[in-house]
């Protein structure tokens, strides 16, 4: 279950498609996801995958630190003026789903100060089953969960596993290290979540990010066929 934002938001907060300038806003991509599920790495992999075709930006979540948006900025994945980050100062799913307005200003100010932009990535810092995405922050969300963490994950649910719109199961190259059956993770995903898909990843074997790169394409040009440009002046995100 999805918990939105109960409290009214500030007025410049919204979840609007279009701009105070009547441009079509960024697409908003939620990653979330345990502690050590790869996350940050995965974020890492997308931006270079796509950078070159979409102008996009990333809000990093830490409870105290910035190291994952430090993580970024040493592997020089986008412009430094393109990566922020939130200090929760508590768990990190409390500050994507139940007050949002720190995430919500951060993107915000992205769009504001790095925009045009077509793509925001906004990455949970390291989280349990629970860490859902607030519908007023992000328009789909992804779900990180990885084999060394056990391959009864998939099968105690929790609404990351059995709600996110994308489930990514990394890591798999370790699975034979850990004694993971993947296929049984595979049955298990699909028994919790039903018709939602899941996605299979090691990062560091073909194809890599290859295939999320895809489907995150895929959300770009669902967003812009059903929120088609305000104005002429909008150009269409790239297919």
């Amino acid at each position: 279950m999805h918990l939105d934002h109960a409290a009214p938001c500030p007025e410049r907060h919204t979840a609007s498609v279009t701009l105070p300038d009547g441009r079509r806003r960024a697409l908003r991509v939620g990653l979330g996801g345990p502690v050590g599920s790869g996350k940050t790495a995965t974020v890492a992999a997308l931006c270079r995958a796509l950078r070159d075709r979409y102008s996009l930006a990333v809000v990093t979540n830490d409870i105290y630190t910035r190291e994952d948006a430090a993580f970024l900025l040493r592997e020089a994945v986008l412009p430094p003026e393109r990566i922020t980050a939130v200090e929760t100062g508590a768990c990190p799913h409390t500050a994507i789903r139940d007050d949002i307005s720190a995430n919500l200003e951060a993107v915000e100010d992205l769009e504001d100060e790095a925009g045009p932009l077509d793509l925001v990535l906004v990455e949970s810092g390291g989280d349990n089953l629970t860490a859902t995405f607030s519908k007023g922050l992000v328009d789909v969300q992804i779900f990180v969960i990885d084999v060394a963490g056990g391959d009864d994950i998939p099968r105690k649910g929790g609404p990351g596993v059995t709600t996110a719109d994308l489930l990514v199961v990394n890591k798999t190259d370790l699975a034979p290290y850990v004694g993971s059956d993947l296929a049984g993770m595979a049955r298990d995903a699909e028994q919790q979540r039903g018709a939602l898909p899941v996605l299979f990843q090691s990062l560091r074997t073909e194809p890599g990010v290859l295939p999320l790169a895809d489907w995150v394409r895929e959300q770009c040009a669902a967003w812009a066929a059903t929120h088609a440009a305000p104005d002429a002046g909008t150009a269409a995100l790239p297919a």
